[in-house]
């Protein structure tokens, strides 16, 4: 019986360096997929304030008279290329002076969000046609991280003369 005793000394402090790598390998497990909640929630609660942000500018032009919804001529020959390249750019954009200078003239501009970070709202404005309709003006506006040319958001809506 004292062999068997002494063939297994240090077999406890084997079964207890595994079992703490075990519950290691899981606590690691908990953190990660906690930080990854954290991440993805970042993201969702910036992508609702850029949606928040780009209804509001879109608010602007639903506000205004349909002859008064255009964008600053001198503003838009300023514009930067992250701008230009936006599949929503076209070279024919409606045009005007606007003086005094708006908020709802500018084509580029950043503004404070709910969450107190800086967004970059670019505002596109074209005209279209829809099949069989009358020539309306298209309003795309969209919602980057300031800095970055990742788009946040992108809400299009349409105004007519009609409407």
């Amino acid at each position: 019986m004292t062999s068997r005793v002494r063939g297994q000394q240090g077999f406890a402090l084997i079964e207890m360096l595994a079992a703490i790598v075990i519950i290691n390998v899981g606590l690691l497990a908990i953190l990660l997929a906690l930080n990854s909640g954290m991440v993805t929630l970042r993201k969702s609660a910036e992508s609702s304030t850029a949606s928040a942000v780009a209804d509001r500018q879109l608010e602007r032009y639903r506000a205004l008279a349909f002859a008064a919804i255009y964008l600053d001529t001198t503003s838009l020959a300023a514009t930067d290329s992250t701008y230009q390249t936006d599949s929503a750019y076209s070279a024919s954009q409606v045009t005007q002076t606007c003086a005094p200078l708006a908020a709802a003239c500018t084509p580029s501009q950043t503004v404070t969000g709910p969450d107190g970070r800086s967004y970059r709202v670019d505002t596109y404005i074209v005209w279209t046609t829809p099949a069989g309709g009358a020539p309306v003006k298209q309003v795309t506006v969209v919602v980057r991280r300031q800095g970055s040319a990742n788009v946040l958001a992108r809400v299009v809506s349409t105004a007519g003369a009609d409407f």
